[in-house]
């Protein structure tokens, strides 16, 4: 218990056990409002959302907090909460409005903006089933949307299509253990409702990122069966995918928004924060306007004590109760902002969410920024934190595509190999010795933009179907359709785009750091050019199993390149060597220009200077040392490579190369001072004994 002569803030006492606690006999609801004169409660018939069957009054017990203790509070109960307070600026109660519980377990919805708070059952059998604990150096994320997934799946029975059981069939399991992947990121589950706008434009919000819940599992995600037996079968249905996939050693992430809800703007919906306390839970002017750090009309406060408990106390629920191994946090940042909106690393939220003993081994990734003032912060989150590398990503396109693109069009290169060695070696600039390679998580492609084959095929996005003229999605996608705009029959095109996404897989899972693949990229998924497909749900974004020829090729690569990834720990460390010392866990870096020499200041800033050998010798604690030499060719030409000689290596074997359309069994050895003709753009992997 925190001294009482000390400002407990979100760890303040008074915040235990919000929302509705059974026990016998009933439960008891509490709710956190500061500025209310009056809460009441709301049960409604089994049936009709629409019939209320009683009202109970909330007694104000201090601190902003009002409970009551309600025999009828059981699982399977309905129920809503009315909010009455003053009226002024930022206020805006409403006792006639119907309002969800923040810490509501469950919720069932009449239509958009029309929800009700269910009681669950939290009781379920994990059958002994463990979180895996994945070590971050062995990680490889898969990033990936419940329905998309799911839906298309020709092994997956219909009525399982696009569901949480879908993603728990043996059939999904069987596919993310062969390619190789060892946690699956989920888009958003938490309950969440399609935007007006959208509605009203025949779309729907398909990624979702528009919460209306921070602690229920999205209801349209389960089985028919499920959503009719009500949300404890839905939250069950979750829990019993997470202890397959756990059974089978892979990990869950999820996705969370708790950056906005779907609230939305000043006007938007009234569904429960903006009801309970507006002021408390949103950020404002003086005048209430909202200071909108998003893009989506609302932030959330959490310098607000209660606010940054109630994310907290969510994390912790998705953590114990639902055995959740780790959270990507979107727009991060905004987590992160104090009182006066300015970012801080330090920030009391920040700072609990990676010391919580609940939380503290599971798996916290950052997105390190948001649109407000000062919002890009890759690289500027503590110890505790890892963070998507949006540098990485950019470099690496830079340098496979950009690049590629320039030297076509105007004889030279922009650039030489620098920039890729840095992001190869775990973007040490970025991240800083104390934290390691393994603070970054490295991604070519994410539910957000291009996928991987329409970054290889389209030099502009082609977002007219999402209803907004063309104006939405990123205008800067570092992207090179060589030579032809979307679909084409022309052969040399159609080969070039292949081996660059050979190319940018192969650099993505053969870099230190933690990859992250989006789902479908390892079998050449398109959106026909949309980099920004959040609104469809629709064959456009669902994963397509119909493979030809060449897509069960690229699969092929992929399983490979994280096989030789895991078998490999040269390529995987968990820290930065250092010159001067014998570090444990890192690999020991050299690198070789064309010719087998040394790189000098030179060579290492001349843009036409575009092929590298890296030379990486493991320092394991725990496995036995392991020595990789990845050679790099950014240029279409050919060229000839004489392997470098280093001390104690006697022999290169040849493990991988993007230059084939489908892998083969290499094992081709050479010596120190071989000469190797290579093709390019490619890479080849190669193990040092």
């Amino acid at each position: 218990m925190p001294d009482s002569t000390i400002d407990a803030g979100l760890h303040d006492p008074r915040f235990a056990d919000l929302g509705v606690t059974l026990h016998d006999g009933g439960g008891t609801l509490r709710v956190w409002s500061e500025r209310a004169s009056a809460i009441t409660v709301v049960l409604f018939d089994d049936d009709d959302l629409d019939w209320a069957i009683d009202e109970r009054t909330l007694s104000p017990v201090g601190g902003g907090i009002w409970e009551a203790r309600i025999d009828a509070l059981r699982p399977g109960v309905r129920y809503a909460l009315r909010v009455d307070g003053p009226h002024g600026p930022g206020n805006v109660f409403n006792p006639q409005t119907l309002l969800l519980d923040p810490y509501a377990r469950g919720v069932v919805s009449g239509g958009p903006g029309d929800h009700r708070s269910v009681v669950v059952d939290p009781a379920f059998d994990w059958n002994g089933v463990r979180k895996p604990r994945v070590p971050h150096d062995r990680t490889v994320i898969y990033e990936a949307h419940v329905k998309g997934l799911t839906k298309r799946h020709p092994d997956i029975p219909p009525a399982l299509h696009g569901t949480y059981a879908g993603l728990g069939h043996p059939a999904m399991i069987d596919h993310l253990i062969s390619l190789g992947v060892t946690s699956v990121e989920l888009l958003p589950i938490h309950a969440f409702d399609s935007e007006p706008r959208l509605l009203a434009l025949g779309l729907a919000n398909y990624w979702g990122y528009n919460s209306v819940g921070f602690f229920a599992p999205h209801p349209a995600y389960a089985t028919q069966e499920a959503r009719r037996a009500g949300p404890t079968a839905v939250l069950n249905e979750l829990k019993t995918t997470v202890r397959a996939l756990h059974a089978a050693g892979l990990e869950v992430i999820l996705d969370v928004v708790y950056n906005h809800t779907a609230e939305l703007e000043l006007g938007g919906p009234r569904s429960s924060f903006r009801g309970i306390d507006n002021r408390a839970y949103y950020r404002q002017q003086e005048d209430g306007a909202y200071i909108d750090v998003t893009g989506c009309g609302n932030a959330v406060d959490t310098s607000t004590d209660g606010v940054a408990r109630l994310v907290l106390d969510s994390l912790r629920y998705w953590s114990e109760e639902v055995q959740i191994d780790g959270f990507r946090f979107d727009l991060a940042v905004t987590l992160g902002r104090d009182a006066a909106h300015a970012f801080d690393p330090e920030h009391p939220l920040l700072r609990a969410i990676v010391d919580d003993p609940v939380l503290r081994d599971d798996k916290m990734i950052a997105e390190p920024w948001d649109i407000g003032l000062g919002g890009w912060h890759t690289g500027g989150f503590a110890a505790g934190w890892q963070e998507w590398n949006d540098r990485y990503r950019d470099g690496i396109r830079n340098f496979w595509l950009s690049d590629i693109d320039y030297l076509r069009r105007a004889g030279t290169s922009p650039a030489g190999v620098g920039g890729l060695a840095t992001h190869l070696a775990g973007s040490a600039p970025q991240f800083g010795t104390e934290r390691g390679p393994l603070a970054g998580v490295n991604f070519i492609t994410a539910h957000d933009g291009f996928t991987l084959r329409d970054l290889v095929s389209y030099d502009a996005k082609h977002n007219e179907a999402n209803g907004e003229h063309g104006r939405d999605g990123a205008e800067t996608n570092r992207s090179f359709n060589h030579g032809a705009e979307g679909e084409t029959n022309r052969e040399p095109v159609l080969a070039a785009r292949r081996r660059a996404m050979r190319n940018l897989a192969g650099t993505l899972l053969l870099s230190a750091g933690v990859p992250m693949l989006t789902a479908g990229d390892e079998m050449g998924r398109t959106q026909l050019g949309n980099n920004n497909a959040y609104c469809h749900d629709s064959a456009l974004t669902w994963v397509d199993w119909q493979l030809a020829d060449w897509q069960v090729d690229l699969l092929e690569h992929v399983r490979a390149l994280t096989r030789l990834r895991a078998e490999n720990p040269a390529l995987r460390p968990a820290r930065y060597a250092d010159p001067a010392d014998d570090v444990p866990e890192a690999s020991v870096m050299h690198w070789f220009d064309a010719d087998g020499e040394g790189m000098t200041q030179a060579r290492w800033t001349d843009p036409e200077h575009r092929t590298l050998q890296y030379l990486a010798t493991s320092t394991p604690a725990h496995e036995a040392p392991n020595r990789i030499l990845l050679i790099i060719h950014g240029r279409e030409d050919d060229a000839e490579v004489t392997l470098p000689a280093a001390a104690d290596v006697s022999s290169f074997t040849s493990l991988w190369s993007s230059e084939d359309e489908r892998p083969r069994a290499r094992g081709q050895r050479f010596v120190p001072g071989d000469r190797l003709r290579v093709s390019g753009p490619s890479l080849h992997l190669l193990r040092a004994d």
